[in-house]
């Protein structure tokens, strides 16, 4: 039972730095060269490319050069349900927040 617990954490480490979750994003809509993503992200090319590199040795992504071009692509769709839910997550939290805040300040 131990091993999968590792697996969680590891995964969620993997997922906690903004930018790996913004280039699973991008990989959402399909394969993308490592320029497109570039581009997208508005980060310097050695960023974008250590951050692909962590996602690649983790089994998230699967690169394949073709000519002078590296193509990614998300290996297990899976994990867009997985950060579905950490959206939906999110989105109740600004909800409860809100609320809160309609609460306290309401007549005086």
């Amino acid at each position: 039972m131990a091993a999968i617990h590792e697996f969680k954490a590891e995964l969620y480490k993997i997922l906690g730095h903004p930018t790996r979750l913004r280039i699973l994003e991008l990989l959402r809509t399909g394969e993308k060269t490592v320029s497109e993503l570039q581009q997208a992200l508005d980060v310097e090319s050695s960023s974008t490319s250590q951050q692909l590199a962590i996602l690649r040795s983790h089994q998230l992504v699967d690169a394949r050069k073709q000519g002078t071009n590296v193509f990614y692509t998300v290996r297990d769709p899976l994990i867009f349900e997985l950060m579905d839910i950490a959206r939906k997550i999110f989105e109740h939290q600004v909800a409860s927040m809100n609320s809160l805040l309609e609460e306290n300040s309401g007549p005086m």
